[in-house]
């Protein structure tokens, strides 16, 4: 691949004046049999580069395990990248934001109850080196100095926004350096934070989304020569649960881009695909109120979640090629997909009956938080046998983030972080009654000073103003549901619980699951988590790649942490819903 150069005049490609045009495609957030359909969809649009994030979070669950294959072969989606001819922005963080589960930091960073993240705290730093050796080492191949796809690669991600310590940027381009890359580094800021986040003797970017002419005058009076480039030309936005559908109007976006590209300048719009946030992965932010984001990453982009162009695919192709030659291939039609008749859920399994299969119990003196249970993902389930009885008010310190509260099984109410929850009043039925709480995580703080977010209950709980001590703290992180035994049930039994059921397929596509009339959960297609599910919107549908099924038997597994459809069915549909938009 041909060596990208930054000089005076701007980017250059073996001496060749050059643009970027490139879209955000992130590999974690889309199936791995589909990275070569949306990276031909890529290049069929008019793009030369795509970008991509790295997750340390996914890439190091633990800090002695580090995976690089299967969903998460990056040097794979990189060689797919260069057979398709397009060249690669890599974004390995340490931090990444993206909307994804502790902006991609990992959980056991948090185990030390006094770290600093995004700091030069020596802890931090030893553990952002010792990612970056494991990461790029097989990625240095990948670089276009060594005939690779990668032209270059950015330093933290928004920096600042959060800090302004250079000397901290300073050390994560030094080890970026001795793991060997070797092409430009550069960082990305929105505009009034390019002083604090930018690096000095590297390229700044800008990340924006309206305005073009005004945020690039701003780069320009920061760095007065070399190239100017949006990291991040935001072209739609996430949802989060409780608001609506956000969308933007293709063609006004599509005269955002026409302005952007008229300057001269090269962009990456966030996003071209934004894909799924799979299982667990989504994020949150908390700006005084906590705010967790939904499963879907559609991001009103020009591929929809399912890999489908949509209109701003074609408005934007039609903006880009003013600029530069299309090829000559047409726009790729929509992918078949599947509907299926109602699907019956008939065996099921009470969560809390089935707590011993699917974690151990660690007893303490307090209630431990996820992160010290050495746990990522899901829930953890705490029980503690209350001396007496009579009326009683339960105070949380900290929820983290939903607790639903069980006193011998039966529910007694919840407590909600998002509504500012802490305190609950119940009937204790017995001496020795077992309080229980199911404490979900859902999902961890991407953005701000909020990314120091343990899960679980934090701090005091306290019982008519008496602590309670002598807990059991259960990880929950659903990983092995296959340990489950489910029975076939007449109505659902009371409390959250699994359901399954099974169907046939004689051929298999996209489709997306509708859970009408169910309340909350997850759900599993095959053992493959598709993500959390809400009531309340605004998503309402469930993606489903067609990789995950299979000709013959497919099992779906739904976990209802409340009152499951009265009929236990759901629906496979051939469209999405993600919700009313804004009026």
């Amino acid at each position: 691949m041909p060596l990208l150069q930054i000089d005076d005049g701007g980017f250059g490609l073996d001496g060749e004046p050059f643009r970027i045009l490139s879209g955000g495609l992130h590999y974690f957030r889309v199936h791995p049999e589909q990275w070569a359909d949306r990276l031909r969809k890529a290049r069929l649009m008019g793009l030369n580069t795509v970008e991509t994030y790295v997750p340390w979070n996914l890439h190091q669950p633990r800090p002695d395990h580090f995976s690089m294959d299967g969903a998460l072969d990056l040097p794979a989606f990189l060689d797919l990248a260069a057979a398709e001819g397009l060249h690669v922005l890599l974004r390995p963080g340490p931090y990444i934001c993206a909307e994804w589960e502790g902006g991609g930091l990992p959980s056991w960073l948090l185990n030390e109850p006094d770290i600093e993240l995004r700091s030069r705290d020596p802890r931090f730093l030893a553990a952002v080196d010792d990612y970056f050796g494991r990461l790029l080492a097989p990625l240095v191949p990948r670089l276009a100095t060594h005939g690779g796809p990668v032209i270059a690669v950015q330093v933290e991600n928004e920096y600042g926004a959060y800090g302004d310590d250079t000397a901290y940027l300073e050390h994560l381009a030094d080890s970026l350096r001795r793991c060997g890359v070797d092409v430009p580094l550069f960082t990305c800021d929105q505009p009034a934070d390019l002083e604090r986040g930018a690096l000095p003797g590297h390229l700044a970017t800008a990340n924006f989304g309206s305005r073009s002419a005004h945020h690039l005058a701003a780069l320009r009076a920061h760095q007065p020569s070399g190239p100017l480039l949006s990291t991040e030309f935001w072209i739609g936005w996430f949802d989060r649960w409780g608001g609506h559908h956000v969308v933007r109007d293709p063609q006004q976006a599509a005269q955002e881009l026409d302005e952007v590209l008229a300057t001269g300048a090269s962009v990456n719009f966030y996003m071209f695909h934004g894909g799924t946030n799979f299982g667990f992965t989504s994020g949150a932010n908390d700006k005084h109120t906590y705010r967790p984001t939904v499963t879907s990453y559609d991001y009103d982009a020009p591929l929809d979640e399912a890999g489908d162009p949509t209109e701003k695919y074609t408005a934007f192709r039609e903006v880009i090629g003013k600029y530069v030659p299309l090829p000559a291939e047409p726009v790729p039609a929509p992918a078949d997909k599947l509907a299926l008749e109602p699907v019956a859920l008939e065996q099921s399994a009470g969560l809390l009956d089935s707590a011993a299969v699917l974690g151990e119990p660690v007893r303490s003196r307090e209630p431990l938080t996820m992160e010290q249970l050495g746990q990522d993902f899901g829930f953890v389930l705490y029980e503690k046998a209350l001396p007496v009885a009579g009326p009683a008010l339960l105070e949380l310190e900290q929820v983290r983030d939903r607790a639903q509260v069980f006193l011998d099984g039966r529910p007694a109410g919840v407590l909600e972080r998002e509504n500012h929850e802490h305190a609950l009043a119940f009937e204790v039925p017995r001496a020795g009654a077992v309080l229980t709480l199911l404490v979900e995580n859902q999902g961890r703080v991407n953005y701000g000073p909020g990314i120091h977010d343990r899960k679980g209950l934090l701090g005091k709980v306290l019982l008519d103003g008496a602590p309670l001590v002598g807990w059991t703290s259960r990880p929950l992180p659903m990983t092995c549901l296959e340990k489950l035994a489910f029975t076939a049930t007449a109505k659902p039994p009371t409390g959250p619980a699994f359901h399954r059921g099974t169907f046939e397929l004689t051929g298999t596509a996209d489709t997306f699951l509708h859970l009408d009339g169910w309340t909350k959960g997850n759900a599993w297609i095959n053992g493959f988590a598709l993500g959390r599910y809400w009531s309340r919107g605004p998503q309402r549908s469930l993606y489903v790649p067609a990789p995950v099924l299979r000709e013959g038997s497919n099992e779906l597994v739904v976990l209802e942490l409340h009152a499951a459809h009265r009929a236990r069915t759901v629906a496979f549909r051939a469209t999405p819903d993600l919700g009313p938009t804004e009026e």
